[in-house]
């Protein structure tokens, strides 16, 4: 059966959630929460994501993020493939990590519908049966970002507060952050009081069971967005990305600048043999960078079938003077951005 399509455009915000493979764990210990945390970060670098709420929950995630650039598509594929890859090697085990395809709900930018997404996220661990609302406090849950969002200085550089912060008339000061935790403090008190704390917010079915969450004109345009991606994508399924400036084209600027500080041609890369160590210290500028294809990167640099691929990024990356590629490596990995 094909997929739906998925909407992707510059500046789209949505809620994104996805379990583990048959509901298992996918977040065992502290290490596993923190490499997620990391590969998030990764992710956010390579693609220019903002994140605005996160909440890691043994066996599932959310996330209310935003993409300047059309790019979840890419973003997605590169954060959770990469994640099951570093999860599978750590625990010895093989296959798929989570289940089948990840939710992502499109959010309008509107306060109201903004700052909700990011409470249903935020008041995740307090929504699971048999939370204790004496004993707990969401505050000490740790792998969430409702701890940053009450601690100056605390908060990771790729988590973006000000814009749910600002949807309450808050800023991120000291009274704007006693002001939020006042404001979920409210929240928690509504759902203590419902039977079932879960549903306590009306708003939270529309998030859980829709495909966009926002007023009826954000409806209205979201359909004539999806009705574009219909159209101009007659394919079986619609889960690849097309072209975007965090692809090919971003990829295509950071080739033209890593050859520029390796004063390289075109007519050079043509002269170099295929595994030296300039094309893969581009290569790796490109990888960290982008989430452009791996097969393009070998195909722009006239790299050949390039085996062993990302053991030579891991190899050229390493701070060894004598090591392999070590003068090219510094010298990209000095560049300006």
């Amino acid at each position: 059966m094909p997929r739906k399509a998925r909407i992707e455009f510059e500046g789209a915000v949505y809620h994104v959630m996805c379990r583990g493979n048959r509901s298992q764990c996918v977040f065992r210990d502290e290490h596993d929460n923190k490499q997620f945390l990391e590969t998030l970060r990764e992710t956010c670098g390579r693609c220019g994501w903002r994140v605005h709420a996160f909440v890691l929950m043994g066996n599932h995630y959310h996330l209310l993020l935003e993409t300047p650039e059309a790019n979840l598509v890419a973003g997605m594929q590169w954060l959770q493939g990469t994640y099951t890859k570093r999860y599978n090697v750590r625990h010895k085990e093989w296959g798929h990590l989570f289940q089948g395809r990840y939710k992502a709900l499109l959010v309008s930018g509107a306060p109201e519908y903004f700052s909700t997404a990011a409470s249903y996220v935020h008041l995740n661990p307090a929504r699971i049966k048999g939370y204790d609302f004496d004993q707990s406090r969401l505050e000490n849950y740790l792998w969430s970002s409702y701890p940053s969002y009450l601690t100056a200085g605390k908060k990771p550089a790729w988590l973006c507060v000000d814009r749910v912060l600002g949807g309450l008339n808050l800023k991120d000061s000291p009274n704007g952050r006693k002001g939020y935790h006042a404001y979920i403090q409210k929240r928690l008190l509504e759902m203590r009081h419902s039977a079932e704390p879960w549903k306590a917010d009306e708003e939270w079915k529309n998030i859980r069971r829709g495909w966009c969450f926002g007023d009826d004109q954000f409806r209205k345009d979201m359909v004539e967005r999806l009705d574009g991606a219909l159209e101009s994508n007659r394919r079986d399924s619609f889960s690849g990305p097309e072209v975007k400036r965090h692809d090919e084209l971003e990829a295509e600027r950071l080739v033209e600048l890593g050859m520029k500080t390796l004063a390289l041609s075109e007519e050079d890369l043509d002269l170099l043999i295929k595994g030296s160590p300039e094309k893969y210290a581009i290569a790796w500028l490109v990888r960290k960078n982008t989430s452009a294809r791996t097969q393009w990167i070998k195909e722009r640099l006239k790299m050949g079938t390039a085996t062993n691929f990302s053991d030579y990024l891991r190899r050229g990356e390493s701070a060894d003077p004598n090591g392999w590629g070590y003068q090219e490596f510094r010298k990209i990995q000095n560049i300006n951005l």
